[in-house]
């Protein structure tokens, strides 16, 4: 590759994850500093820290100040997690997709909630409880729990027809998010919903999401028995 195609930090990552992966930089070699790199590419310095930046946070390089910047001796792929609209996965794994809203009160915080949203005990929060459907048959069942402070237009969101999950990746804008996988044994309102059997195994997602330090929302999402998930590395 030659300078003049070296003209942003996407051509920088591409050109040093090549040398990476032809061992042209062996794990645990020493790459040249950003400085030398910039000469070398023919851009800025600041086009190479970003693409190094990008290629540390991917697990390929391991950087450390006044240390200088090495190949990962075990470099670790990283899952791609989205929070998705569960209408577009349904309807991108060619079902029919359907929603029902079963329940929506504005109620303080339970005790799990304080804990989990870092919030007092009289702060009020929107839960909404919904069934979404693949084909007519039921998916995910999504018990969510929503602050009001953070997001007051929520209060009046018409979650009667179109999904607090929908609605909120469009209307509500956060910063990050933390998430839980686990296996579960189904609490009876949960099996209700999913037309499954009381205490059936099923997949669990727990996810949190943030607007810096305050908390937006809380959801548990509980999938049908026989659900598959899959991401990329």
């Amino acid at each position: 590759m030659n300078t003049q195609e070296i003209n942003n930090w996407q051509a920088v990552h591409e050109e040093v994850r090549r040398r990476i992966h032809a061992r042209d930089w062996k794990p645990g070699d020493l790459i040249p500093n950003e400085a030398d790199l910039a000469r070398e590419f023919g851009c800025a310095r600041a086009t190479v820290n970003r693409a190094l930046r990008t290629l540390a946070d991917a697990g390929l390089l391991d950087r450390r100040r006044k240390a200088g910047t090495r190949v990962a001796l075990h470099p670790v792929g990283k899952a791609v997690l989205d929070i998705p609209v569960i209408r577009q996965e349904i309807e991108g794994c060619g079902m029919a997709y359907s929603y029902v809203m079963l329940d929506r009160i504005t109620e303080p915080a339970a005790t799990s909630q304080q804990a989990r949203l870092r919030i007092r005990a009289e702060t009020p929060l929107l839960h909404v409880t919904a069934l979404h459907l693949a084909d007519g048959r039921p998916y995910v069942l999504e018990d969510r729990w929503i602050d009001i402070a953070v997001v007051p237009d929520a209060t009046n969101a018409p979650f009667d027809t179109t999904s607090a999950n929908e609605w909120l990746l469009a209307q509500a804008p956060y910063t990050h998010g933390d998430i839980a996988f686990s296996a579960v044994a189904l609490p009876e309102m949960a099996a209700l919903a999913l037309k499954a059997r009381p205490a059936a195994a099923a997949f669990r997602i727990e996810r949190n999401t943030w607007d810096n330090d305050r908390a937006v929302t809380a959801v548990d999402l509980y999938f049908a028995p026989g659900y598959r998930m899959q991401t990329q590395l």
